[in-house]
Protein backbone atom coordinates (compact mmCIF):
# COMPACT_ATOMS: atom_id res chain seq x y z
CA UNK A 1 0.00 0.00 0.00
CA UNK A 2 1.28 3.44 -0.90
CA UNK A 3 1.20 6.10 1.79
CA UNK A 4 0.51 9.75 0.94
CA UNK A 5 1.35 12.61 3.30
CA UNK A 6 0.50 16.27 2.73
CA UNK A 7 2.98 19.02 3.54
CA UNK A 8 1.80 22.62 3.93
CA UNK A 9 4.51 25.13 3.13
CA UNK A 10 4.85 28.68 4.46
CA UNK A 11 4.91 31.52 1.94
CA UNK A 12 8.69 31.89 2.26
CA UNK A 13 9.31 28.29 1.08
CA UNK A 14 6.74 28.11 -1.71
CA UNK A 15 9.07 29.49 -4.43
CA UNK A 16 11.32 26.46 -3.85
CA UNK A 17 8.41 24.08 -4.46
CA UNK A 18 6.97 25.53 -7.63
CA UNK A 19 4.95 28.19 -5.83
CA UNK A 20 2.44 25.80 -4.29
CA UNK A 21 1.01 26.03 -0.78
CA UNK A 22 0.67 22.27 -0.30
CA UNK A 23 2.44 19.27 -1.74
CA UNK A 24 1.73 15.58 -1.40
CA UNK A 25 4.57 13.09 -1.15
CA UNK A 26 4.79 9.33 -1.05
CA UNK A 27 7.51 8.56 1.51
CA UNK A 28 9.39 5.26 1.42
CA UNK A 29 8.77 4.84 5.17
CA UNK A 30 6.20 6.06 7.69
CA UNK A 31 8.35 8.76 9.34
CA UNK A 32 8.69 12.52 9.09
CA UNK A 33 12.31 12.02 7.99
CA UNK A 34 11.16 9.88 5.04
CA UNK A 35 8.63 12.57 4.11
CA UNK A 36 11.44 15.14 4.10
CA UNK A 37 13.59 12.87 1.92
CA UNK A 38 10.73 12.49 -0.57
CA UNK A 39 9.96 16.22 -0.44
CA UNK A 40 13.60 17.11 -1.05
CA UNK A 41 13.86 14.59 -3.90
CA UNK A 42 10.89 16.25 -5.62
CA UNK A 43 12.02 19.79 -4.73
CA UNK A 44 15.84 19.80 -4.24
CA UNK A 45 15.94 23.54 -3.51
CA UNK A 46 14.11 22.88 -0.22
CA UNK A 47 16.86 20.65 1.17
CA UNK A 48 19.20 23.29 2.57
CA UNK A 49 16.30 25.32 3.91
CA UNK A 50 14.86 22.45 5.95
CA UNK A 51 17.75 20.22 6.99
CA UNK A 52 21.45 20.72 7.67
CA UNK A 53 24.40 18.84 6.19
CA UNK A 54 23.87 15.97 8.66
CA UNK A 55 20.22 15.63 7.71
CA UNK A 56 18.96 17.13 10.98
CA UNK A 57 16.08 19.56 11.09
CA UNK A 58 17.37 23.14 11.12
CA UNK A 59 16.88 24.99 14.41
CA UNK A 60 14.66 27.68 12.89
CA UNK A 61 12.30 25.19 11.22
CA UNK A 62 9.28 23.92 13.15
CA UNK A 63 7.20 21.03 11.87
CA UNK A 64 3.76 20.27 13.25
CA UNK A 65 1.73 17.08 13.06
CA UNK A 66 -1.80 18.17 13.97
CA UNK A 67 -1.08 20.41 17.00
CA UNK A 68 2.21 18.81 18.08
CA UNK A 69 5.66 20.07 17.22
CA UNK A 70 7.61 17.00 16.08
CA UNK A 71 10.46 18.13 18.39
CA UNK A 72 8.10 17.22 21.27
CA UNK A 73 7.41 13.82 19.69
CA UNK A 74 10.17 11.72 18.08
CA UNK A 75 11.60 14.39 15.79
CA UNK A 76 12.33 13.12 12.29
CA UNK A 77 11.55 9.59 13.54
CA UNK A 78 7.95 10.57 14.35
CA UNK A 79 5.62 7.94 12.87
CA UNK A 80 2.96 8.98 10.39
CA UNK A 81 -0.20 7.46 8.95
CA UNK A 82 -1.58 7.61 5.44
CA UNK A 83 -3.34 10.93 4.94
CA UNK A 84 -1.49 12.79 7.69
CA UNK A 85 -0.55 16.40 7.05
CA UNK A 86 2.55 18.22 8.22
CA UNK A 87 2.77 21.98 8.61
CA UNK A 88 6.19 23.59 8.23
CA UNK A 89 6.62 26.92 10.02
CA UNK A 90 9.87 28.86 10.21
CA UNK A 91 10.61 30.47 13.57
CA UNK A 92 9.98 34.18 13.66
CA UNK A 93 12.91 36.25 14.90
CA UNK A 94 12.65 39.72 16.26
CA UNK A 95 12.12 41.60 19.41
Amino acid sequence: MTMVVGVKLPTVLRPFAGGVERVEVQPAEDTVGAVFMALEADHPALRRRLTDEQGSLRRHVNVFLVNDNIRDLDGLDTKLSDGDELLILPSVAGG
